[in-house]
């Protein structure tokens, strides 16, 4: 096993840093040291000092975004975007947990009360599509709720985590408060297995979040929030406003070069708008500029992850094409040496049988339906439950698609990302557990606690006593 991880730009192969990998064992005994030391800290200076990690990202906002630019590939105005995001995550967590988590007097006729408790030491497993915005949606909620937080970036993107967690340090949260752990899969792995880790909170693929499942089996005190990615589905029914419905379609399939849990996968289309959709969407398709995050004009698209990450796109649209897949647009290399993708489309309409894989880039597969039922059963036909969305339709047909959808994430005429920080975010089947983050992640963040209470000890018994 190598002893560093480097850390590479995907728009032009350059190495931006190297780090040393860093031992689980050692950072979950510091974390578990320092739990209690936080979790008596009181909430007001807790708030103050992520009010503090606010202000130093805002302070340095345009050297992060140019940073998570560099190690993602992603274009520098959606870098900000995600920058932004970080930001406002501390004043809607705060707002989230006085919500769900805040104290409460308990009615009747004895004095109760309903308090919350931090569960401990959190282990926080990022990923790399967004490297800021989705490990600190963990990160806050869980520091503001009294844990102490262990946060293993994604190995393709160690630099942002390494910047985030320095932003922390700065703001007075000590470094067994927010611990960095820099490693591979194997250092995951042995974070998850020790047993004074309370929590596992994840973002990542469906293989990872049931192996993390199965690691923590035996242990159902260990609270565990996986969110999992999608096969999401996008229904376009009737509307004849198809300029529009192109534009959605393109913001969902290709946003993040379609290295979103909440991209769209597939696109299922009323067959007698087929054509007509096609013609307006194609074009615009075709207009997409894939480029390097600071290119000027600044692109819509840039590359993938890593070269594995496009050739296992490749591989995965050679299958599609293989099982019966009528290719409108090809998947394609734009660089012979660096992971940039064409934006690519699939017709699979008259395939066999279709895949049910997430595949993670700017694959579209498109298919055509005659009823509306159809269109839901086809939307409903995956393991996933994560986004779907209806573009089109009367209100009628969205509020009977909303009810039989099985997403956590339901939209009408708009795309199916771009989800708010300010709602919960999650879904069912093999794109989440049932405990969705963003809004609601103050929920596995502590756990209550009731009690009844009095002053002074008074009590007395009735009945089933010999006469004293």
């Amino acid at each position: 096993m190598p002893d560093q991880i480097v850390s590479v730009e995907p728009a032009t192969g350059h190495e931006i840093a190297r780090f040393d990998m860093n031992d689980a064992e050692a950072a979950v005994q510091n974390a578990h040291a320092a739990r209690a030391e936080w979790a008596a800290t009181s909430l007001s200076d807790r708030v103050a000092a992520l009010r503090r990690f606010a202000e130093l990202v805002g302070d340095e906002a345009e050297d992060l975004a140019t940073l998570i630019a560099r190690e993602t590939g992603k274009p520098l105005w959606e870098a900000r975007t995600e920058v932004q995001a970080v930001i406002a995550k501390v004043e809607i967590s705060i707002t989230a947990f006085a919500e769900r988590t805040g104290n409460k007097d308990l009615p009747g006729p004895v004095s109760g009360a309903l308090r919350h408790k931090p569960h401990g030491v959190m282990a926080v497993l990022g990923p790399y599509n967004f490297p800021a915005h989705l490990p600190n949606g963990h990160i806050v909620p869980a520091l503001l709720a009294g844990n102490v937080v262990l946060f293993k970036p994604s190995e393709k993107t160690p630099a942002v985590g390494e910047r985030l967690v320095a932003f922390y340090h700065r703001a007075g949260i000590g470094d067994d408060i927010v611990k960095l752990l820099i490693g591979g899969a194997e250092q995951g792995r042995n974070l998850i297995a020790d047993r004074r880790v309370d929590g596992v909170l994840f973002t990542g693929s469906s293989t990872t979040g049931i192996a993390i499942s199965k690691a923590l089996a035996e242990r159902p005190g260990t609270i565990a929030a996986l969110e999992m990615g999608g096969n999401n589905p996008l229904i376009v029914w009737d509307t004849d406003r198809f300029a529009d419905a192109a534009a959605i379609i393109v913001q969902s399939a290709y946003t993040t070069a379609g290295q979103r849990c909440t991209a769209a996968r597939r696109l299922i289309v009323k067959a007698d708008l087929y054509d007509t959709l096609m013609a307006h969407l194609l074009p615009m398709v075709d207009r997409i500029v894939t480029g390097g995050p600071f290119d000027d004009p600044q692109p819509f698209m840039g590359p993938v992850i890593d070269n594995a990450a496009a050739d296992a796109l490749l591989v995965a649209h050679q299958r599609l094409v293989d099982s019966g897949a009528k290719t409108v647009r090809p998947l394609r290399r734009t660089s012979p040496d660096l992971p940039f993708l064409s934006p690519a489309i699939l017709d699979v309409t008259d395939t066999p049988q279709r895949s049910d894989a997430e595949i993670f880039g700017p694959l579209l597969q498109v298919m055509r339906v005659s009823t509306f039922d159809e269109a839901i059963a086809a939307a409903n036909d995956t393991a996933y439950g994560l986004s779907a969305s209806l573009v089109g339709g009367s209100q009628a047909q969205y509020d009977r698609f909303w009810q039989r959808s099985r997403a956590g994430i339901v939209n009408w005429n708009r795309p199916t990302n771009g989800a708010s920080s300010a709602a919960p975010f999650g879904g069912i089947g093999l794109s989440g557990n049932h405990r969705p983050g963003a809004y609601y992640a103050a929920d596995y963040c502590s756990y209550p606690v009731t009690s009844t209470e009095a002053d002074l000890p008074r009590a007395a018994i009735d009945v089933g006593l010999v006469p004293g």
